[in-house]
């Protein structure tokens, strides 16, 4: 097996792994939440608290991912492996930059469409949000859809980061997802 062509100090800190992760497992949770609660026929307790569970995940997204987006501008991110080929470099950084849009126009999508339809958010069942818009129901139904539409595309570039993760491990062997999976190394 070839040696990663970077060294192992080019890893990301571990404030920024720990942020990469559990964004991650919260927008797996979150997506999983809102396909089987969608689901659900009718307004039932159930239904009502994966609203709930959905949004507070959306809420929690939407502020890890701004720490995130600051903490990436503040701190040098580790350079890619020398032998990567240039367009990968350019199709990575492009993937990552759509992540961080979505990771923000997702969870705002969602707020807006909660608040054209009149229903409120409450952050863990304790914080009320105020409302950025009045009820609108045309503007809910194109929330909806913008709302849906985001997730899709976030779920393929998604599929898209984690093909190239794989890509890179197991048939480029240059030791990049090592630089977010520490134990790789």
């Amino acid at each position: 097996m070839e040696q990663p062509s970077f060294a192992e100090s080019d890893s990301y800190s571990g404030t920024a792994i720990a942020l990469h992760w559990l964004i991650a497992l919260l927008i797996v949770c979150g997506f999983a939440l809102g396909w089987v609660m969608t689901d659900i026929p009718g307004f039932t307790p159930t239904k009502l608290k994966y609203f709930s569970w959905h949004k507070w995940i959306g809420v929690t997204v939407f502020a890890l991912a701004v720490v995130r987006i600051i903490w990436r501008a503040t701190h040098a991110v580790p350079p890619m492996p020398r032998r990567m080929p240039h367009w990968q470099k350019l199709a990575a950084n492009l993937v990552h930059v759509l992540l961080y849009a979505l990771m923000i126009a997702i969870p705002v999508s969602g707020y807006l469409y909660s608040s054209a339809a009149n229903v409120p958010v409450v952050y863990l069942g304790i914080v009320p949000l105020p409302r950025l818009i009045a009820p609108n129901p045309e503007l809910k139904v194109i929330l909806k859809a913008v709302h849906v539409v985001l997730n899709y595309s976030l779920l393929g570039l998604l599929a898209l980061h984690v093909a190239g993760a794989v890509k890179h491990q197991w048939l480029d062997r240059d030791g990049l997802l090592s630089r977010m999976i520490p134990f790789l190394k």
